[in-house]
This record gives structure tokens, C-alpha cells and sequence, in this order.
């Protein structure tokens, strides 16, 4: 993304490319990345929701269906995305999934896919839209989560992967940042959005995380925290912070996994007899709607 354009709106003409775009983060983002004059280039698995996204921007969109692991796919859409915009300037890679419980009972497969989903999936939109921002001198923003800094029990797959995106996007902006290309993390803690409300279905789960100390255990609206990254994609920011006492939680991490592993077990242990029976899928719209690709993929071959 060039560092020009006028000073009111820095993002004005540009072209957008944000995953995960048919719900929650992806969704509001592409909106008020819309009402600044940008492009949006909405990458998902549910096409239905894609289109009236896009019908509710207020300028130029198209939408394509495209498993973000599957790099064939991916590729074809970077393609196509270059073909219809003639450019692309940032890349949000926000799809992600989500499953909980403990881990022993764990689904295999669901376990794995949040891991193939949130890391590698990341790595796949990067990959592939590269050659373009490296052409426009872009802006990669890789979204993580609040799991990225601090482990939590029945969260082994989210946090392993959000730590391995946060490392991911932290050494790729090593490697691209004397092409031109930013490279940035963003944080949330628990905000409004389908997977939460898909997580917060089980009580027994809602109240282990509600016992987490202020200010960790709350949800907090997504508007706000959408207003932050898209603070942050204007000023290519490193690191952004989608709800303000994140920022502070950087210089505490190294302290967080003891503690961690000091009080947790005693919370485990209460809730232990309601944990037995959490469902182990993934959670929420965004959940239902991959596991129903990977049906329909399933019956296909």
C-alpha cells in the first residue's frame, strides 16, 4: 500500500482483500473499509452470506468461495482478485475457527482443523497474495487473539495456533518489510461474534471463562475493536489492539504461563464434573458452515 493518498483518507481507492468475510470481524471490517472508499475483495466459504455482504457495501466488492487451506483455490483467487481490481494493497487474513473442551476428549479432527484453518490457512493468504503486495508496496494484517499471548485450558488448539500465526506474521515481516510490505498482528480478547456466542452455548465453558480476571473475562462489543484495526491498517501499524488493555498484557507474557499453570488447575477442577460431555466440534456459524464444506467436499471426491 503506497504511503500517498490524502491526508483525511489514506485508504481511498485502495483494494482490500479480507477472509473470512461473511461474519463477524470479516463482515464489519469490510464495511467500514468500504465506507472509506476501498474495494473489497470478501474471500469465505458461505456464498450466500458473501453476496449480501457485498450488497451492503458502499462501493466496489466481489466475492469469491474459497477454502483458505487449499492453495489451488487460494492461488486461482489471487488471480482473479489482481484481474478485477488490477491491484491489491492489503490482505486481512481473518478466517479462523474455533473448538474447546478438554483436550483428551478432544475430536482429532476438529482439533486439527482449527490448526489447519487459523495457522496454515494464514499462511496460505499470505503466500499467494504476496506477489502483489510486494508490487504495491502493501500491507499484510494477520489476525491473532488475545490466545496468542497467554495459554488458557480447554483452548489447546485456538492458542496453539494464534501463537503460531503471531510468530508467523512476526517473522514474515522480517523477510518482506525491505520490499516495501507491513506487516501486522492484531489482538482481540473476547468480542461479540458468532464463535464466542457458539462457545458461550455450553455454560459450563461460559462460566470457566467469565472466572478469568478482569478485564479477560469479558465480552466486549465488536464496532470498537473493528474501528481499531481499521486505525491500524491506516497507519500499517505492527502490532493493534482491539480492546485497549491488550497492549499492556505484551509486557507481563513472559510471566503469564506460570501463573497460568499455577491457578489454573484449580478452576479445572472445579468445573470438572460439567466438562465431561462438552461437544468437541467446531463452534459457532463460522464452525457449521466448515464442516459443512468439508462435507460437501467429502461427497464430491
Amino acid at each position: 500500500m503506497s504511503r500517498g493518498g490524502s491526508r483525511g483518507n489514506v485508504l481511498e481507492g485502495r483494494v482490500a482483500v479480507v477472509t473470512g468475510a461473511a461474519r463477524g470481524v470479516g463482515e464489519l471490517l469490510a464495511r467500514k473499509l468500504s465506507v472509506r472508499g476501498v474495494k473489497v475483495a470478501l474471500v469465505g466459504l458461505e456464498p450466500d452470506e458473501l453476496k449480501g455482504v457485498g450488497e451492503r457495501l458502499y462501493g466496489e466488492s466481489e466475492f469469491w468461495h474459497a477454502d483458505v487451506t487449499d492453495h489451488e483455490a487460494m492461488a486461482r483467487v489471487a488471480a482473479e482478485v489482481k484481474e478485477r481490481f488490477g491491484r491489491v494493497d492489503i490482505v486481512v487474513a481473518n478466517a479462523g475457527v474455533a473448538n474447546g473442551g478438554p483436550f483428551v476428549d478432544s475430536d482429532p479432527d476438529a482439533w486439527r482443523r482449527v490448526i489447519e484453518v487459523n495457522l496454515v490457512g494464514s499462511a496460505v493468504t499470505g503466500r499467494v497474495f504476496l506477489p502483489a503486495l510486494v508490487e504495491s508496496r502493501g500491507y499484510l494484517l494477520q489476525i491473532a487473539s488475545l490466545a496468542a499471548i497467554t495459554p488458557a485450558p480447554m483452548m489447546t488448539a485456538y492458542c496453539a495456533s494464534k501463537a503460531g500465526v503471531e510468530a508467523y506474521a512476526h517473522s514474515l515481516r522480517a523477510e518482506v518489510g525491505h520490499k516495501g510490505v507491513g506487516v501486522g498482528v492484531a489482538y482481540l480478547s473476547w468480542t461479540d461474534t458468532d464463535m464466542v456466542r457458539g462457545a458461550d452455548q455450553e455454560h459450563a465453558m461460559r462460566e470457566l471463562r467469565q472466572r478469568l480476571p478482569w478485564p479477560a473475562g469479558k465480552t466486549y462489543p465488536l464496532g470498537p475493536a473493528v474501528d481499531r484495526i481499521v486505525a491500524g491498517i491506516e497507519r500499517r501499524s505492527g502490532h493493534v489492539y482491539g480492546q485497549w488493555w491488550l497492549r499492556g498484557m505484551q509486557g507481563v507474557r513472559g510471566y503469564l504461563p506460570g501463573l497460568i499453570g499455577a491457578f489454573g488447575p484449580r478452576e479445572v477442577r472445579r468445573f470438572e464434573g460439567r466438562l465431561q460431555g462438552v461437544p468437541t466440534g467446531l463452534v459457532g456459524a463460522g464452525g457449521a458452515a466448515d464442516e459443512r464444506e468439508r462435507r460437501v467436499v467429502g461427497d464430491r471426491e
